[in-house]
């Protein structure tokens, strides 16, 4: 009898694990459905968020929380979830991201080159000229670089939302010219806002922007009053010059075929990880703070790719450059090297 007792004991206790993980499964998989419905609208604003509201109580019926009763009997309805599920993962996945929307004119050209040798010629980089309403004129132009005169790479980090969250860029300094800064950012079509949440439902395609300083980094600095900071990074010469070649690389995909910006995967700290560690893979170790990429700074400082003469907190008050930006427009040189130059006033030099 005790091990009859005993036996069904067990029994019971992993038809109730069983059912506790069905359980997690639908609430899950429903949270996911609806955010994908609710972003996406696949339907229609209105009749997707019927959909969602349908959907929200079949899945609530199946756990038994709140509604009770089937819509035809449990085994049924279970069948039906599961076939409805994988449906709405195959149009999930089968959305190709695409090439020609009606893009932003900030993202409007897409990147490409030429090169010969050691001599590269990049076309469509933007040099737009910021006004102070957030209005702008316009400009795209060549750039011509020669990868052996590039002196120092800098990482750009711009606080817009709380100190964990930070976009990336990534700058080139040169001994014969000016800088030059490549972004990856999401590819907005007019009149399109920034959600974090619909960065992880395929609502936006990847863009890789080069520009110059005085127009990427102003923007964000003075127009749109985002906290930046400028870190100079220790890199020998081959791996400077390897991840320009990968910015290159990474053009050449986009042109090739249009990429989907994941909020969590695919986005300006993953992906210039993702670049540096196709250069050297034992230079950067997986880290939280690739994730929570306000904390990127901090992570290269512990690599010592960060100058180590000065303590992480004297670093977050030299680098910050809104402090030595806010006036520029005041200035009576309001040129791309001025800016350039401005940013770095009281920084270390790079190697």
């Amino acid at each position: 009898m005790h091990n009859i007792a005993s036996r069904e004991f067990f029994i019971a206790l992993g038809i109730g694990f069983l059912h506790s993980l069905f359980a997690l499964f639908v609430i899950i998989s429903s949270i996911w459905l609806c955010l994908a419905l609710w972003i996406q609208q696949p339907l229609g604003t209105l009749l997707s968020r019927v959909v969602i509201v349908i959907w929200g109580l079949f899945a609530l019926s199946l756990i038994g929380f709140y509604v009770s009763g089937h819509l035809f009997n449990r085994r049924t309805d279970i069948i039906i979830y599961f076939l409805v599920f994988a449906c709405s993962l195959g149009w999930y996945f089968s959305q190709d991201a695409k090439q020609n929307r009606d893009w932003d004119p900030e993202v409007a050209e897409q990147l490409s080159y030429e090169k010969h040798g050691d001599l590269v010629t990049l076309h469509k980089v933007r040099n737009f000229d910021w006004h102070k309403d957030g209005s702008y004129d316009i400009r795209w132009e060549d750039r011509h670089i020669d990868l052996n005169k590039i002196t120092g790479v800098n990482v750009i980090t711009s606080y817009w939302m709380g100190p964990q969250i930070a976009h990336t860029l990534v700058s080139f300094d040169f001994s014969d010219q000016k800088p030059l800064v490549f972004s990856i950012e999401i590819r907005k079509e007019k009149g399109e806002e920034f959600s974090a949440i619909g960065g992880f439902f395929r609502k936006y395609e990847l863009s890789l922007v080069a520009s110059d300083e005085k127009d990427i980094v102003y923007t964000r600095s003075n127009i749109r009053h985002e906290q930046v900071y400028l870190f100079p990074i220790k890199m020998p010469a081959t791996e400077r010059k390897a991840l320009f070649i990968e910015y290159l690389d990474k053009a050449d995909e986009l042109q090739a075929e249009a990429k989907w910006y994941n909020t969590l995967t695919s986005n300006c700290t993953t992906l210039v990880f993702d670049m540096i560690q196709a250069i050297n893979p034992q230079r950067l170790p997986k880290d939280y703070r690739l994730l929570a990429s306000g904390y990127l700074p901090n992570y290269l400082y512990d690599l010592k790719a960060v100058d180590q003469n000065y303590s992480m907190k004297e670093w977050y008050q030299m680098a910050h450059i809104n402090t030595r930006t806010a006036d520029f427009g005041q200035q009576s040189d309001q040129s791309s090297e001025a800016f350039s130059r401005l940013i770095r006033t009281g920084l270390p030099k790079n190697e």
